[in-house]
């Protein structure tokens, strides 16, 4: 933990794990894929074998434990996916939200620059183009404008979103330097414009959210006594 190879050697070892776990056994999926600890199975024999083999992985390493979740009523989530049966027995993708989902975000009244407001609409609708099937996409598209209008969005936000300029914005290759300000509706503006006729850009910071005014409530008692550290191992070596 906290080592940056520690992700890579984590998914060396877990390729190593998957190749021995399914070479080792007679029925095998039709696909595995996995993202970090998250694994995709198509499983075409059974239900008594594939929980024969859950059973199969489980025991090769007693660290390594894998749990199931089974499709329901024709859906399966996986990560931000919805993955579901078609009629003629294809499989689609849409996207996945939790049941406590509650379509609350960055709302149009909130203090912040018009471009972050503005990113929030554009992220969503790249995330639809990107997870939803040619069927689902235009359902997906009407959710999120009524999403949009619920958090204070007005018809042109929202248009200029879905369909965005084809144009580049031009940039100023004379300037030097960038300034970062803290957003304010009345100053920012003017000082963005004062700054770029010196050729400086100016980027606008988020306000300060509440609870950095407040100290905090623990004291850091850091390490009381110098010294090296062990940690025990199961092999009785330190």
């Amino acid at each position: 933990m906290g080592s940056p190879l520690s992700a890579v050697i984590a998914n060396f070892f877990m390729e190593d794990f998957e190749k021995k776990a399914i070479e080792q056994v007679t029925h095998k999926p039709l696909c595995w894929f996995r993202y970090v600890v998250d694994t995709f199975v198509i499983w075409p024999h059974g239900q008594e074998k594939l929980t024969e083999f859950l059973n199969h992985l489980n025991r090769l390493h007693n660290k390594i434990q894998f749990t199931m979740e089974k499709e329901e009523e024709g859906h399966l989530p996986f990560l931000d996916i919805d993955i579901y049966r078609k009629m003629d027995g294809s499989l689609g993708h849409k996207v996945y939200r939790k049941p406590t989902h509650t379509n609350l975000y960055l709302h149009q009244n909130s203090h912040h620059h018009p471009a972050n407001k503005q990113s929030v609409l554009a992220s969503l609708i790249q995330r639809a183009r990107a997870l939803c099937d040619k069927d689902s996409l235009t359902q997906e598209l009407e959710f999120l404008t009524t999403a949009f209008k619920d958090n204070g969005y007005n018809p042109q936000q929202i248009r200029r979103s879905m369909e965005p300029a084809t144009r580049t914005a031009k940039t100023n290759d004379k300037l030097t330097s960038t300034a970062y300000i803290p957003y304010t509706q009345t100053t920012y503006g003017r000082l963005s414009r004062m700054l770029d006729k010196h050729n400086i850009k100016s980027l606008a910071l988020p306000p300060r959210k509440i609870f950095s005014y407040f100290p905090p409530v623990k004291d850091s008692l850091g390490l009381r006594t110098p010294g090296v550290y062990s940690i025990p191992c199961e092999c009785s070596r330190v």
